[in-house]
């Protein structure tokens, strides 16, 4: 067989084991999920009798509303908020320094589950909360509406603010001075050289913020209180105390409409994407009053959000807040002192750890399928549907699908059904990663191995993944840090046993120690915050020619493959 014949059965190996393995535990989840909106109880009701009976209840409705009308307008204020923040960053002359400093703190909730907003809402700007106690307490109740709302702004800034932040990179600000020479007004100017060409990113910011206010579990069940939404409905349907499964599988099916809705607008988004002939970065002209007026601007965004989230460093360093406001470290002591805290906490890394080497190794193979075979056009595209597919489905989906997949069989209630579950969460985006990096490769590599006699799979291990190590270490990194903050899928999948640092969260709400909650909540941050300077070091160093460290760690990964290929070649031969 020729050397292209051996990739090519390589490959087609490679894409039957990707197929099969992303359509068992993504593709039939969302089935059973489907398969169970139909399922009745008794001869007498109807196939869609599930349907009928849920659309019946006025409480969906209002809980639909609910949710459409504070996933808008947090999305509207995030994107809003994103958008001048990433303009400033690009377009005005503050000191590196302290753009640097506040990119720093606007990331901040990306290293926390959406959980712990809800309860750091309250602790800061509650009756007895921290910023109350400092300032004033706010005119309205921190539970329902209006903490949903600021907790989900937080949550969202961070996503708009990257898509934003991302796409002001490729502004040429050369453009503002050809607009000033033409005489346009300062208001045309901003719009004609900043606005417009960000505008398809913007209304992406918009849509991304929907589709995470609209889907999240975290903050709703922390902080709704009686104000319902979709989410916590879905919740209360599967998990209350006479679940549901019918019901629950319908809301299941009905939250995913607004996310396929959200998908094909982001397709649509595309026609407004500004594209130059030629980018050229012209340099910012001086505006002492425009600096000033935006580090006024940053300065309250970076204190609205340190507000929320200082409240974390301080209620578990004293010994009662806010009765007794003294620094004690009696409360951590006696909390990390649990040997279960640990326990839990070895879980979550574990999980974590598990879900990204696994992650990396299906993204990567279904990034080589996409960007660097020669299998058919319908096998490259096939990716894509499964890409296009997990993002679509919200978390709560793909938990309740996973359920009703796996519910008595031998994966229900360990640790594997929380990896894969994982796996399919968050493939999407390091998938992109992996095709985007491979597409910008030297298309010949493959060809030049096979002439010199390597096998296709020699090649990659030789050629693709040492040129690769920067992607998969940002990869790895995304896939740690999702998984440690997820709950949203694996509240529905995780037991006595199996139990997370988010899903230890969800339990300790129930008897109120906030204390533990934010103590635990701390264990994460501090853990991605690790994580996150540990890969963002590596990738740097990855990316540096003549690195002793990856120069090893590709010796070594080719001597191990060069061990196996050689047994290999000895087994056919025998044979």
């Amino acid at each position: 067989m020729s050397l292209m014949g051996n990739e090519r059965k390589d490959l087609k190996i490679l894409y039957v084991l990707v197929t099969l393995g992303l359509s068992a535990i993504l593709l039939y989840p969302l089935g059973c999920v489907l398969m169970q909106s139909f399922a009745t109880q008794g001869e007498e009701a109807g196939l869609f009798h599930n349907y009928t009976a849920l659309l019946n209840q006025e409480r969906f409705w209002v809980a639909l509303g609910h949710s459409f009308t504070v996933s808008g307008l947090s999305a509207l204020i995030s994107a809003s908020l994103a958008f001048l923040c990433a303009y400033g960053l690009h377009f005005t002359l503050i000191d590196k320094r302290i753009k640097k400093i506040f990119q720093i703190i606007v990331l901040l909730p990306l290293f926390l589950p959406s959980i712990t907003y809800g309860f750091a809402v309250i602790y800061s700007f509650g009756r007895l909360g921290l910023v109350s106690q400092l300032i004033a307490p706010p005119p309205f109740s921190i539970y329902g509406f209006w903490g949903l709302l600021f907790a989900d702004v937080i949550y969202t800034l961070p996503a708009a603010f990257l898509i934003l932040h991302n796409a002001f990179y490729y502004v040429d600000r050369n453009f503002t001075i050809v607009s000033r020479l033409m005489g346009d007004s300062p208001l045309r100017t901003f719009y004609m050289t900043a606005f417009r060409p960000v505008a398809g990113a913007l209304i992406s910011a918009f849509i991304l913020s929907f589709f995470l206010a609209f889907t999240d579990f975290g903050i709703p069940v922390s902080i709704a209180g009686e104000y319902s939404v979709i989410a916590t409905e879905l919740y209360m349907t599967m998990m209350g105390a006479i679940p549901n499964f019918g019901e629950g599988a319908v809301i299941a099916m009905a939250m995913l409409v607004p996310s396929i809705v959200s998908v094909v607008l982001l397709r649509y988004a595309e026609r407004f994407n500004f594209r130059y002939n030629k980018l050229s970065k012209g340099d910012v002209s001086a505006n002492p009053l425009r600096d000033r007026l935006f580090m006024g601007y940053y300065g309250l965004i970076a204190l609205a959000l340190l507000s929320v989230f200082v409240v974390m460093f301080v209620v578990p360093f004293v010994k009662q807040w806010p009765y007794q406001p003294y620094f004690t470290l009696d409360v951590v002591k006696r909390i990390l002192s649990d040997d279960a805290v640990w326990q839990v906490y070895t879980h979550s890394v574990a999980v974590a750890l598990a879900s990204a080497f696994v992650g990396c190794v299906v993204c990567f193979v279904a990034g080589l399928i996409k960007a660097r075979s020669n299998l058919s056009g319908w096998c490259q595209t096939t990716m894509d549907i499964f890409a296009m597919i997990a993002n679509t489905v919200p978390g709560m989906v793909l938990g309740i699908g996973f359920l009703f997949a796996m519910s008595g069989t031998w994966l229900a209630n360990t640790f594997l059904i929380l990896i894969l579950a994982n796996l399919v969460h968050f493939f999407t985006t390091p998938y992109m990663m992996a095709t985007s990096a491979f597409s910008k490769m030297n298309a010949g590599w493959e060809t030049t191995g096979a002439l010199m006699g390597d096998s296709w799979i020699k090649t990659v291990w030789r050629v693709i993944i040492p040129n690769s190590w920067s992607t998969i270490l940002h990869m790895f990194q995304y896939f740690f840090v999702s998984a440690m903050v997820t709950i949203s899928a694996v509240v529905f999948l995780t037991g006595a046993r199996t139990m997370l640092l988010t899903t230890k969260i969800k339990e300790l709400q129930y008897f109120e120690k906030f204390e533990e909650i934010f103590v635990l909540s701390l264990l994460i941050f501090f853990t991605n915050v690790f994580a996150k300077c540990l890969f963002d070091y590596l990738a740097e160093q990855a990316e540096k020619p003549n690195n002793t460290f990856f120069q090893s760690l590709t010796r070594t990964l080719n001597q191990l493959i060069s061990k196996l290929w050689g047994r290999r070649a000895t087994s056919q031969s025998l044979s």
